[in-house]
Protein backbone atom coordinates (compact mmCIF):
# COMPACT_ATOMS: atom_id res chain seq x y z
CA UNK A 1 0.00 0.00 0.00
CA UNK A 2 1.24 3.48 -0.81
CA UNK A 3 2.61 5.63 2.02
CA UNK A 4 2.23 8.88 0.07
CA UNK A 5 0.05 11.52 1.70
CA UNK A 6 -3.12 12.07 -0.36
CA UNK A 7 -4.50 15.48 -1.14
CA UNK A 8 -6.77 16.88 1.53
CA UNK A 9 -10.31 15.56 1.10
CA UNK A 10 -11.87 19.02 0.90
CA UNK A 11 -9.71 20.23 -1.98
CA UNK A 12 -11.58 17.76 -4.21
CA UNK A 13 -14.99 19.30 -3.48
CA UNK A 14 -16.62 21.02 -6.50
CA UNK A 15 -16.33 24.70 -5.58
CA UNK A 16 -17.86 27.78 -7.16
CA UNK A 17 -16.83 30.82 -5.07
CA UNK A 18 -13.78 32.31 -3.37
CA UNK A 19 -15.47 31.74 -0.01
CA UNK A 20 -15.81 28.03 -0.71
CA UNK A 21 -12.13 27.84 -1.70
CA UNK A 22 -11.21 29.57 1.55
CA UNK A 23 -13.35 27.16 3.55
CA UNK A 24 -11.84 24.12 1.83
CA UNK A 25 -8.33 25.36 2.57
CA UNK A 26 -9.12 25.83 6.27
CA UNK A 27 -10.72 22.37 6.53
CA UNK A 28 -7.78 20.72 4.79
CA UNK A 29 -5.34 22.38 7.20
CA UNK A 30 -7.38 21.01 10.13
CA UNK A 31 -7.39 17.59 8.45
CA UNK A 32 -3.62 17.65 7.95
CA UNK A 33 -2.99 18.15 11.68
CA UNK A 34 -5.65 15.63 12.71
CA UNK A 35 -4.37 12.83 10.47
CA UNK A 36 -0.88 13.26 11.90
CA UNK A 37 -2.20 13.01 15.45
CA UNK A 38 -4.52 10.04 14.82
CA UNK A 39 -2.44 7.30 13.13
CA UNK A 40 -5.52 5.15 12.46
CA UNK A 41 -6.56 7.68 9.81
CA UNK A 42 -3.51 6.91 7.73
CA UNK A 43 -4.26 3.19 7.93
CA UNK A 44 -7.80 3.93 6.70
CA UNK A 45 -6.34 5.89 3.78
CA UNK A 46 -4.18 2.89 2.88
CA UNK A 47 -7.12 0.48 3.16
CA UNK A 48 -9.37 2.49 0.85
CA UNK A 49 -6.55 3.12 -1.63
CA UNK A 50 -5.88 -0.63 -1.79
CA UNK A 51 -9.60 -1.30 -2.36
CA UNK A 52 -9.99 1.45 -4.96
CA UNK A 53 -12.52 3.25 -2.75
CA UNK A 54 -13.14 6.97 -2.29
CA UNK A 55 -13.11 8.99 0.94
CA UNK A 56 -15.71 11.70 1.54
CA UNK A 57 -15.74 13.47 4.91
CA UNK A 58 -19.27 13.22 6.33
CA UNK A 59 -18.86 15.53 9.32
CA UNK A 60 -16.42 17.19 11.72
CA UNK A 61 -17.04 17.41 15.45
CA UNK A 62 -15.95 20.16 17.82
CA UNK A 63 -16.38 20.44 21.60
CA UNK A 64 -16.87 23.62 23.64
CA UNK A 65 -17.76 24.74 27.17
CA UNK A 66 -20.75 27.06 27.63
CA UNK A 67 -20.02 30.00 29.92
CA UNK A 68 -21.31 33.46 30.66
CA UNK A 69 -18.24 35.57 31.45
CA UNK A 70 -17.23 35.68 28.67
CA UNK A 71 -20.05 34.16 26.63
CA UNK A 72 -18.64 30.93 25.25
CA UNK A 73 -19.92 27.63 23.88
CA UNK A 74 -21.16 26.58 20.47
CA UNK A 75 -20.88 30.18 19.22
CA UNK A 76 -17.16 30.14 20.02
CA UNK A 77 -16.68 27.85 17.02
CA UNK A 78 -19.83 28.21 14.94
CA UNK A 79 -19.55 31.93 14.15
CA UNK A 80 -16.41 31.42 12.11
CA UNK A 81 -18.09 28.72 10.04
CA UNK A 82 -21.35 30.62 9.73
CA UNK A 83 -19.34 33.45 8.19
CA UNK A 84 -18.08 30.86 5.69
CA UNK A 85 -21.58 29.77 4.67
CA UNK A 86 -22.79 27.21 7.23
CA UNK A 87 -26.30 27.30 8.73
CA UNK A 88 -27.81 25.53 11.72
CA UNK A 89 -29.77 22.44 10.63
CA UNK A 90 -30.60 20.46 13.78
CA UNK A 91 -30.41 20.63 17.58
CA UNK A 92 -29.77 17.83 20.07
CA UNK A 93 -29.95 17.40 23.84
CA UNK A 94 -27.87 14.98 25.93
CA UNK A 95 -29.15 15.44 29.49
CA UNK A 96 -27.13 12.55 30.93
CA UNK A 97 -23.95 14.14 29.55
CA UNK A 98 -25.08 17.71 30.34
CA UNK A 99 -24.52 18.61 26.71
CA UNK A 100 -26.31 20.48 23.95
CA UNK A 101 -25.34 20.27 20.28
CA UNK A 102 -26.20 21.86 16.96
CA UNK A 103 -25.33 20.43 13.58
CA UNK A 104 -24.57 22.81 10.74
CA UNK A 105 -24.78 22.25 6.99
CA UNK A 106 -23.32 24.17 4.07
CA UNK A 107 -25.33 25.19 1.01
CA UNK A 108 -22.81 23.23 -1.06
CA UNK A 109 -23.74 19.65 -0.07
CA UNK A 110 -20.24 18.36 -0.77
CA UNK A 111 -18.88 20.16 2.26
CA UNK A 112 -18.95 18.14 5.49
CA UNK A 113 -21.54 18.78 8.15
CA UNK A 114 -20.34 20.22 11.46
CA UNK A 115 -21.44 18.79 14.81
CA UNK A 116 -20.65 21.37 17.51
CA UNK A 117 -21.51 20.57 21.12
CA UNK A 118 -21.20 22.44 24.42
CA UNK A 119 -20.98 21.43 28.06
CA UNK A 120 -23.63 23.13 30.21
CA UNK A 121 -21.13 24.18 32.86
CA UNK A 122 -23.80 25.59 35.19
CA UNK A 123 -25.15 22.06 35.77
CA UNK A 124 -21.90 20.85 37.37
CA UNK A 125 -20.91 20.85 41.02
CA UNK A 126 -19.53 24.07 42.53
CA UNK A 127 -15.90 22.92 42.69
CA UNK A 128 -15.75 21.85 39.03
CA UNK A 129 -17.77 24.85 37.94
CA UNK A 130 -15.24 27.10 39.65
CA UNK A 131 -12.37 25.43 37.77
CA UNK A 132 -14.07 25.84 34.40
CA UNK A 133 -15.16 29.42 35.13
CA UNK A 134 -11.57 30.33 35.98
CA UNK A 135 -10.33 28.86 32.68
CA UNK A 136 -13.05 30.60 30.65
CA UNK A 137 -12.25 33.93 32.37
CA UNK A 138 -8.83 33.76 30.66
CA UNK A 139 -10.23 32.89 27.22
CA UNK A 140 -8.33 34.54 24.40
CA UNK A 141 -10.28 37.12 22.36
CA UNK A 142 -12.88 35.57 20.08
CA UNK A 143 -12.64 35.88 16.31
CA UNK A 144 -13.24 39.59 15.76
CA UNK A 145 -16.15 41.06 13.87
CA UNK A 146 -13.71 42.39 11.28
CA UNK A 147 -12.31 38.91 10.72
CA UNK A 148 -15.81 37.43 10.47
CA UNK A 149 -16.61 40.02 7.81
CA UNK A 150 -13.37 39.18 5.98
CA UNK A 151 -14.25 35.47 6.07
CA UNK A 152 -17.70 36.27 4.71
CA UNK A 153 -16.52 38.37 1.76
CA UNK A 154 -13.45 36.13 1.25
CA UNK A 155 -11.35 38.38 -0.98
CA UNK A 156 -8.63 36.25 -2.56
CA UNK A 157 -5.85 38.56 -1.37
CA UNK A 158 -6.92 37.92 2.26
CA UNK A 159 -7.02 34.11 2.04
CA UNK A 160 -3.53 33.38 3.38
CA UNK A 161 -4.04 35.56 6.46
CA UNK A 162 -7.54 34.23 7.13
CA UNK A 163 -6.43 30.60 6.82
CA UNK A 164 -3.69 31.16 9.40
CA UNK A 165 -6.03 33.12 11.67
CA UNK A 166 -8.80 30.54 11.55
CA UNK A 167 -6.56 27.50 11.98
CA UNK A 168 -4.62 29.10 14.86
CA UNK A 169 -7.85 30.02 16.65
CA UNK A 170 -9.12 26.43 16.52
CA UNK A 171 -5.83 24.65 17.19
CA UNK A 172 -4.46 26.80 20.02
CA UNK A 173 -5.93 26.09 23.46
CA UNK A 174 -7.85 29.31 24.28
CA UNK A 175 -6.98 29.35 28.02
CA UNK A 176 -3.90 28.49 30.09
CA UNK A 177 -2.95 24.87 30.71
CA UNK A 178 -4.96 23.47 33.64
CA UNK A 179 -3.46 22.38 36.93
CA UNK A 180 -3.10 18.58 37.09
CA UNK A 181 -5.33 18.29 40.16
CA UNK A 182 -7.99 20.47 38.56
CA UNK A 183 -7.97 18.35 35.40
CA UNK A 184 -8.46 15.18 37.43
CA UNK A 185 -11.30 16.79 39.39
CA UNK A 186 -13.10 17.84 36.21
CA UNK A 187 -12.55 14.42 34.65
CA UNK A 188 -14.27 12.70 37.56
CA UNK A 189 -17.44 14.69 36.90
CA UNK A 190 -17.26 15.27 33.13
CA UNK A 191 -14.75 13.56 30.86
CA UNK A 192 -16.04 15.85 28.10
CA UNK A 193 -15.15 18.89 30.21
CA UNK A 194 -11.68 17.53 30.94
CA UNK A 195 -11.08 16.78 27.25
CA UNK A 196 -12.06 20.32 26.25
CA UNK A 197 -9.99 21.82 29.06
CA UNK A 198 -6.78 20.33 27.60
CA UNK A 199 -7.62 20.35 23.87
CA UNK A 200 -9.74 23.48 23.47
CA UNK A 201 -11.38 23.74 20.04
CA UNK A 202 -9.18 21.22 18.26
CA UNK A 203 -11.07 18.84 15.99
CA UNK A 204 -12.58 15.99 18.02
CA UNK A 205 -13.10 13.76 14.98
CA UNK A 206 -13.52 13.55 11.23
CA UNK A 207 -15.85 10.95 9.73
CA UNK A 208 -15.68 8.66 6.72
CA UNK A 209 -18.96 8.40 4.82
CA UNK A 210 -19.31 4.71 4.03
CA UNK A 211 -21.80 5.50 1.24
CA UNK A 212 -19.01 7.22 -0.70
CA UNK A 213 -16.66 4.23 -0.89
CA UNK A 214 -18.04 3.09 -4.22
CA UNK A 215 -16.55 -0.40 -4.15
CA UNK A 216 -18.08 -3.78 -3.22
CA UNK A 217 -15.15 -4.61 -0.93
CA UNK A 218 -16.06 -1.73 1.44
CA UNK A 219 -19.74 -1.34 0.61
CA UNK A 220 -21.02 -1.29 4.17
CA UNK A 221 -19.88 -0.44 7.66
CA UNK A 222 -19.30 -4.09 8.67
CA UNK A 223 -16.89 -4.65 5.78
CA UNK A 224 -15.03 -1.45 6.54
CA UNK A 225 -14.70 -2.30 10.24
CA UNK A 226 -13.43 -5.78 9.32
CA UNK A 227 -10.84 -4.31 6.93
CA UNK A 228 -9.59 -1.85 9.53
CA UNK A 229 -9.37 -4.53 12.22
CA UNK A 230 -7.44 -6.77 9.82
CA UNK A 231 -5.02 -3.86 9.32
CA UNK A 232 -4.47 -3.63 13.07
CA UNK A 233 -6.75 -0.70 13.94
CA UNK A 234 -8.45 -0.99 17.38
CA UNK A 235 -12.17 -0.42 16.88
CA UNK A 236 -15.19 0.32 19.06
CA UNK A 237 -16.76 -3.00 20.03
CA UNK A 238 -20.24 -2.15 18.73
CA UNK A 239 -21.82 -0.56 15.66
CA UNK A 240 -24.49 1.92 16.69
CA UNK A 241 -27.70 1.52 14.68
CA UNK A 242 -29.34 -1.54 13.13
CA UNK A 243 -28.74 -2.64 9.55
CA UNK A 244 -30.99 -0.69 7.19
CA UNK A 245 -31.63 2.12 9.68
CA UNK A 246 -31.27 5.85 9.06
CA UNK A 247 -27.79 6.10 10.52
CA UNK A 248 -25.13 3.60 11.56
CA UNK A 249 -21.95 4.74 13.30
CA UNK A 250 -18.83 3.36 14.87
CA UNK A 251 -15.27 4.55 15.42
CA UNK A 252 -11.69 3.65 16.07
CA UNK A 253 -10.45 3.90 19.60
CA UNK A 254 -9.19 7.34 20.57
CA UNK A 255 -5.53 8.06 19.93
CA UNK A 256 -3.49 9.26 22.89
CA UNK A 257 -1.35 12.38 22.92
CA UNK A 258 0.70 14.42 25.37
CA UNK A 259 -1.08 17.44 26.88
CA UNK A 260 0.33 20.31 28.92
CA UNK A 261 -0.62 20.63 32.59
CA UNK A 262 0.71 22.70 35.49
CA UNK A 263 2.06 21.26 38.71
CA UNK A 264 3.63 22.89 41.75
CA UNK A 265 7.11 22.61 40.25
CA UNK A 266 6.09 24.03 36.86
CA UNK A 267 4.67 22.85 33.56
CA UNK A 268 4.83 19.24 32.41
CA UNK A 269 3.02 16.94 29.99
CA UNK A 270 0.91 13.85 30.63
CA UNK A 271 -0.78 11.37 28.25
CA UNK A 272 -4.46 12.06 27.53
CA UNK A 273 -6.96 10.83 24.98
CA UNK A 274 -7.22 12.98 21.87
CA UNK A 275 -9.45 11.89 19.01
CA UNK A 276 -10.91 8.96 17.15
CA UNK A 277 -11.86 8.42 13.50
CA UNK A 278 -15.54 7.80 12.93
CA UNK A 279 -17.35 5.76 10.29
CA UNK A 280 -20.91 6.66 9.30
CA UNK A 281 -23.31 4.83 6.98
CA UNK A 282 -26.41 6.81 6.06
CA UNK A 283 -29.74 5.28 5.12
CA UNK A 284 -32.62 6.47 2.96
CA UNK A 285 -35.66 8.33 4.31
CA UNK A 286 -38.63 10.07 2.73
CA UNK A 287 -38.33 13.83 2.29
CA UNK A 288 -41.41 15.25 4.10
CA UNK A 289 -41.64 18.17 1.66
CA UNK A 290 -41.32 16.31 -1.65
CA UNK A 291 -42.31 12.78 -0.70
CA UNK A 292 -39.21 11.56 -2.53
CA UNK A 293 -36.56 9.24 -1.09
CA UNK A 294 -33.38 10.99 0.07
CA UNK A 295 -30.37 10.25 2.22
CA UNK A 296 -30.74 10.95 5.94
CA UNK A 297 -28.38 13.82 6.80
CA UNK A 298 -29.14 14.36 10.49
CA UNK A 299 -27.89 12.77 13.69
CA UNK A 300 -29.44 10.53 16.33
CA UNK A 301 -28.93 11.53 19.95
CA UNK A 302 -28.70 8.07 21.57
CA UNK A 303 -25.99 6.98 19.12
CA UNK A 304 -23.95 10.14 19.61
CA UNK A 305 -24.14 9.61 23.39
CA UNK A 306 -22.13 6.40 23.13
CA UNK A 307 -19.56 8.00 20.82
CA UNK A 308 -18.90 10.83 23.28
CA UNK A 309 -17.54 8.19 25.65
CA UNK A 310 -14.80 7.12 23.21
CA UNK A 311 -12.47 9.78 24.66
CA UNK A 312 -12.96 8.76 28.30
CA UNK A 313 -9.82 8.68 30.44
CA UNK A 314 -10.27 6.48 33.49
Amino acid sequence: MSQAQPRGPHSRIPMHTARERLLAAILDRLWETYRQRVPYVQVYEQVIAHAGAAFVNDHIAFRTIAGQAPVTGIVSVSRMFEALGYQAAGTYQFPDKRLTAIHFQHANPWFPKLFISELQSWTLGPAVRSILDAALAEHVPMISGDDLHALHVAHEEDHARLIERGVAYLQTRPWPAPRRGDLDAVNRESQYGAWTLVHGYNVNHFTALINSHGTPALADIEQTVAALRAAGVPMKAEIEGAAGSRLRQTATEAAMTEVEVREDDGATTIPWSYAYFELAERGVVTDPETGQPCRFEGFLGPQATHLFDMTRVR
